[in-house]
C-alpha cells in the first residue's frame, strides 16, 4: 500500500505543482472548483444522502456558488468566508470532542452533515483563489500552503510509525499518535519557514509564519479527523476509489480543506 501510494503521489503531485505555478488563475479556479465538487459529492455519500436527484442537484448549486465566489472574489466577501471557515473548525473540535453527535442516519443529522459540508468546501476555495491571485509570489504561497500540508502529511507518517504508542483519538482514527502529531507539526513549522525565507520574509515576520505553519499542521489533523469521523458514522473505509492508493478526493483533501483558510486568514493578518 506504502508504495502504491508513492507512486500515485509520485504521478499527481508534479501535476498539481505545474497547475499552481503556471496557470492563470481562472484556469485554476476551474481545476480547482472540478475537483472541490468531487469532494463534495463523496461527502454528500458520507452524509447519507443515497438520492442521486438530490445528490446531482446540490453539485449544481455548489457550482453556481463557486461562480459566486469567482465574481466576489477580492471583495469583503473573501476575509468573511475565510472567518467563517477557521471559525468552523474551532467548532469541528467540539464535535470530534462527542463521537456519538450526529451518527443516527436520521434526516435530521443528514441534513447537518450536508451544512457541514459547506463550511468544508466553500472557504477552502476561497482560500485558494485569494492566495493565487495574491501579487507579489501568489502562485507560490499556494504551493506553500499545500507544501505545509504534504510535509506534515509525511511527518505524521514517519514519526507516528517510529514513536508512536499513545493515541490520538483512538474511536476516531485508532492509526493516529499523539507522536505523529508531533512530526506533522515539526514538518509543517520547518517547511513553513523555509518557505517563507525563499519569499523574502525575515524577522519578526518569518517567526509569526512559523507560527502560522504549526497552527496550519494542528487544523489540518482537525480536517482529517473529521472526515475520520464522517466515514465512522457511514460505516465505511475510505470516502471513493478514484485515487488508487489513497481512496477518494476527500481522503486526500480532508487535511487541505482544513488547512487553507487558517493558512490564507494568518497571510492576511501577517500583510504577506
Amino acid at each position: 500500500m506504502l508504495l502504491q501510494r508513492t507512486l500515485t503521489a509520485l504521478v499527481l503531485a508534479p501535476m498539481v505543482i505545474l497547475l499552481i505555478l503556471l496557470a492563470p488563475t481562472a484556469l485554476f479556479a476551474v481545476v480547482v472548483s472540478a475537483a472541490f465538487l468531487g469532494a463534495l459529492r463523496e461527502w454528500t455519500q458520507l452524509s447519507g444522502l443515497t438520492s442521486r436527484a438530490w445528490r446531482n442537484a446540490l453539485l449544481l448549486a455548489a457550482t453556481v456558488v463557486f461562480a459566486v465566489i469567482w465574481m466576489q472574489r477580492a471583495t469583503a466577501l473573501t476575509p468573511l468566508l475565510l472567518a467563517t471557515g477557521v471559525a468552523w473548525w474551532l467548532l469541528a473540535c467540539a464535535w470530534l470532542r462527542h463521537f456519538a453527535f450526529a451518527a443516527a442516519p436520521t434526516r435530521e443529522n443528514r441534513v447537518l452533515k450536508l451544512v457541514a459540508g459547506a463550511f468544508v468546501i466553500f472557504p477552502s476555495y476561497v482560500a485558494l483563489l485569494s492566495m493565487h491571485e495574491h501579487v507579489p509570489h501568489g502562485h507560490a504561497w499556494t504551493l506553500l500552503a499545500l507544501l505545509v500540508v504534504w510535509a506534515s502529511d509525511i511527518g505524521a507518517y514517519f514519526s507516528g510509525r517510529t514513536f508512536g504508542k499513545r493515541k490520538l483519538a483512538v474511536q476516531i482514527s485508532p492509526g493516529k499518535t499523539w507522536a505523529g502529531a508531533y512530526g506533522a507539526m515539526l514538518a509543517g513549522v520547518v517547511v513553513a519557514s523555509v518557505g517563507g525565507w525563499l519569499l523574502d520574509v525575515r524577522q519578526g515576520q518569518l517567526l509569526a509564519l512559523a507560527l502560522l505553519g504549526a497552527v496550519t499542521v494542528a487544523v489540518s489533523i482537525v480536517g482529517d479527523l473529521l472526515e475520520s469521523l464522517m466515514k465512522r458514522h457511514a460505516q465505511v473505509k475510505d470516502s471513493g476509489t478514484l485515487i488508487p492508493g489513497h481512496g477518494g478526493l476527500m481522503d486526500r483533501l480532508d487535511s487541505v480543506f482544513a488547512a487553507l483558510p487558517v493558512f490564507a486568514a494568518g497571510l492576511l493578518l501577517l500583510g504577506l
